[in-house]
């Protein structure tokens, strides 16, 4: 398999649904299942499928294993593909052209969407940048829901690399669309190469 295909394959977040038929392909499809139990309150099923799915977000980390630790081990997300791949640095721009790297992909409780990508340069590597303090303007915040948000938050404190910008706490947020008020306690951390995540537990 070519490289840029490889690579291609790597960073492939957003997937676009179409239909040979140009026709076809401007009719709305109909959604064939309501909204999850988990669905936000205020936030309805969409009548007509939408053309995008946001799959995954792919990190590129210092270390794999340590990512893991958090990843896998912390959060509870379940890796489904773990391989070396070998990338062009034109699709994926990073690293040099022929680059082995190893992509890890887990899991949560959705089969297709909601995915975190790990990706480590393994030769020749990266090298790291500096880990960020503060957060501007291309920052990114994954925000998770989890279901033991104390227990998680302390056991992530214990990840090497980890830095905890907020313990956990109550937050209450105004409610959509006349739906109650939204209440969380999170916390918030730097991951070990800079994400931010924001952990949730969501109190009906």
């Amino acid at each position: 398999m070519k490289a840029a295909i490889v690579a291609g394959f790597a960073i492939a977040g957003l997937t676009l649904s179409a239909n040979a038929d140009a026709r076809t392909a401007r009719r709305p499809v109909v959604a064939e299942h309501p909204a999850p139990p988990h669905a936000s309150p205020g936030v309805t099923a969409p009548t007509v499928r939408l053309p995008t799915d946001v799959r995954r977000t792919t990190i590129i980390v210092r270390s794999m294993e340590n990512s893991l630790k958090l990843y896998r081990d912390v959060i509870g997300m379940k890796v489904n593909y773990d391989a070396v791949v070998e990338t062009s640095g034109v699709a994926l721009p990073a690293g040099a052209p022929g680059a082995k790297t190893r992509l890890v992909l887990l899991n949560a409780n959705d089969p297709f969407v909601g995915w975190i990508g790990l990706m480590e340069w393994l030769t020749p590597p990266i090298p790291a940048g500096e880990y960020p303090k503060r957060m501007g303007p291309g920052g990114v915040v994954i925000v998770m829901n989890t279901d033991d948000v104390d227990g998680r938050c302390a056991l992530a404190r214990t990840v090497p690399g980890v830095t905890m910008t907020s313990e956990a706490r109550m937050q209450e947020y105004p409610g959509r669309n006349g739906a109650p008020p939204i209440k969380v306690r999170g916390c918030n951390f730097f991951d070990p190469d800079g994400v931010l995540i924001e952990m949730n537990q969501l109190l009906r």
